[in-house]
Order: C-alpha cells, then structure tokens, then sequence
C-alpha cells in the first residue's frame, strides 16, 4: 500500500485543447449584420379586422394564374373595381371572378382579392 501512495501522476505538459480566437481590431461587419424579419401583416395586409387568407384547393382558376396552394389575401372592406379579381359566393361555394363592369350588380362579392402569394412546391 506505502509503494502505492508514493506514486505520482504527471500531467502532460503539452496541451492539445483548441484555442479560442481573440478577436482583435474593428469586428467584422458580417458578423453582426441581422436582416429585419419580414412581417407579411405588416406589409400586405391594410385592414387586419376584415382581411382573411385564403389557400386556393384547386386548378379551376388556372387561366388567370391562381393555382394550388396559391395563397389568396382577401379584403372585405374593399369595393373591387373593373379588372381586379373578387370572391364572389355562387351557390353557396366561393368563386374567383374578374370583375367587369356587369358582375358587380349580379354577384354576391364576398371581399376583394389584394394579393396572391404563389406557391413554388
């Protein structure tokens, strides 16, 4: 036991651990850059109470470049105007239409389209 204590374990004297880096100077601009994050409410949507987003379910609506899961941005509050897309309510289902100067007296319209924000999937 005595040959046991008397034994002493000598640590390496090279060390083998990374260094940290010391920053010297002026830092980098990089390194601190941060991009502002991007709030689609804040930039798309004028009237929060009477906007809704709606996902396009089908092809239907091809011909005027609204596909699916196409996201449609609709205001209520908006009066459409010749030549701007609405929702419109036919027959209990919501229909896209382009609005001429003959379908605002025979259409239920539901809101005005504001924004279609495409899907690239």
């Amino acid at each position: 036991m005595n040959n046991l204590e008397n034994i002493l374990i000598k640590k390496s004297e090279n060390s083998h651990r990374v260094k940290r880096p010391t920053q010297t100077g002026f830092s980098s601009p990089a390194t601190h850059y941060a991009e502002p994050r991007i709030d689609l409410n804040e930039v798309l949507v004028t009237n929060s109470s009477a906007t809704f987003f709606i996902r396009v379910v089908d092809d239907e609506h091809n011909e005027v470049g609204i596909n699916t899961n196409d996201v449609l941005i609709v205001d209520k509050s908006i009066i459409p105007k010749r030549n701007q897309f609405a929702l419109a309510t036919v027959e209990d289902s919501f229909k896209i239409i382009k609005i001429d100067e003959t379908s605002l007296s025979e259409l239920n319209i539901w809101g005005t389209i504001t924004y279609i924000i495409k899907s690239t999937l």
